[in-house]
């Protein structure tokens, strides 16, 4: 497309630029094998995933105050193994360690590559629901290497809430029209616009698991890019 490279880029993460799915799943798996219990550990992940967003919502509209997503996905762990049925299996711990699975997700394969040529041109940061410690460690194991972290710590509040990628834009001392924001949820990108920025696209065909539909994005986004290094040719960015 035509529109010049923003200054700044500002990534999601669960996602887009990792595979919070097969991460937690392995994670969920091997947990479970050392209690000799069996689970299909993708659709655990999947159930536990599922508590995400409505965990968000209760911040989001008012009903508690902010919590960091380290602490919703403990919480949200909790219910899963409940709801599923093996609310005793584990001790606080064990727990609290499995919990930590999200601190350890794989990037998708184009992610540490590509986002080191993105950097040669803007600005890069995540702009995560994960707190600032969550996307730290996250970024030291996926080998992720930003210029900052932003998102829900900044703001202290959940996206698509239009505060979230405000702050973000403000405290890189930029308007929201000079940045993008790079997602593989429609949602994510339509908050985005709405505030100001501009959106590109990311297909991640595999994020809910192989045997699905090819993802289509829903509008016409200023970029629309099959992997991160298509985006990262498009807007110019030096080839290794």
């Amino acid at each position: 497309m035509s529109a010049p490279a923003p200054k700044a880029l500002l990534f999601d993460v669960f996602g887009t630029l990792t595979d919070w799915r097969g991460g937690v799943a392995r994670a969920v798996a091997a947990a479970f094998a050392a209690r000799g219990a069996a689970v299909d550990a993708h659709a655990f992940a999947d159930a536990w995933r599922g508590e995400y967003q409505p965990a968000m919502e209760r911040v989001r509209s008012g009903a508690r105050p902010y919590a960091q997503l380290d602490e919703l996905h403990r919480e949200n762990l909790d219910r899963t193994l409940a709801r599923m049925g093996f609310e005793g299996l584990f001790d606080e711990d064990e727990r609290d360690a499995l919990a930590r699975a999200w601190e350890r997700l794989p990037p998708w394969p184009d992610a540490p590559g590509a986002l080191e040529r993105l950097r040669a041109i803007a600005l890069t940061a995540a702009c995560s629901n994960g707190s600032v410690g969550l996307m730290a460690r996250l970024a030291r194991h996926a080998g992720l290497r930003w210029d900052c972290i932003l998102g829900a710590d900044l703001a202290r509040d959940y996206k698509p809430r239009a505060g979230v990628y405000l702050a973000a834009c403000a405290a890189l001392r930029l308007r929201p029209e000079e940045t993008a924001m790079v997602a593989c949820h429609d949602h994510d990108l339509a908050a985005a616009r709405a505030a100001g920025l501009r959106a590109a696209w990311i297909a991640r065909p595999l994020e809910h698991g192989p045997g699905r539909p090819a993802p289509e994005p829903e509008q016409e986004w200023d970029w629309i890019a099959w992997d991160l290094h298509d985006l990262a040719d498009q807007l110019g960015a030096p080839r290794p």
